[in-house]
């Protein structure tokens, strides 16, 4: 039986201004703390000896690795990432950056901003412009009365409002 899997679709190229300072913020802050923490913990890990039961080596060998992981991830994304600047032309339709109030069957209402895939936070409300619900929503008005099509079931819901920052 085969492993193999299908690679993921990729992510849109499109993030909020202050998303792409997070990004840039997080890449200065693993770049200092792999300089000044981990690499000299490292070397003073690997001057103690025998490096096979050094379990302090071994643990930041695995350290740097998911540092430098991170670190090759967030440069290439913020190379292909475009940074969306400003409401667009038509504030009464659906886009990037927007934050949406829907309601649904049961009259309860949740509000929604579509961002990039990098800046998604379910506890502030920011869904992913690739997520189903936003995809649904994007190019919609105030009143339309979208269909949500999840894996584990659909969601009839309302657009209530539709606002932009700045």
């Amino acid at each position: 039986m085969a492993r193999w899997r299908p690679p993921k679709p990729r992510s849109s190229p499109y993030i909020t201004a202050q998303g792409r300072q997070v990004l840039d913020a997080e890449l200065k802050a693993l770049w200092v703390q792999r300089r000044t923490d981990v690499v000299p913990a490292l070397r003073a890990a690997a001057a103690e000896g025998d490096r096979s039961e050094n379990a302090e080596y071994i643990y930041r060998k695995k350290q740097l690795a998911e540092m430098d992981r991170r670190i090759r991830y967030l440069s290439r994304r913020l190379d292909e990432v475009k940074v969306v600047h400003g409401p667009p032309p038509r504030r009464d339709q659906v886009y990037f950056g927007a934050w949406v109030t829907v309601g649904d069957e049961g009259g309860a209402e949740r509000c929604y901003r579509i961002v990039g895939s990098d800046e998604t936070d379910a506890a502030k409300g920011w869904i992913s412009v690739d997520s189903p619900v936003a995809r649904t929503l994007l190019g919609r008005r105030v009143d339309d009365e979208v269909t949500v099509v999840l894996p584990e079931r659909r969601m009839e819901l309302v657009i209530v409002s539709i606002r932009y920052e700045g």
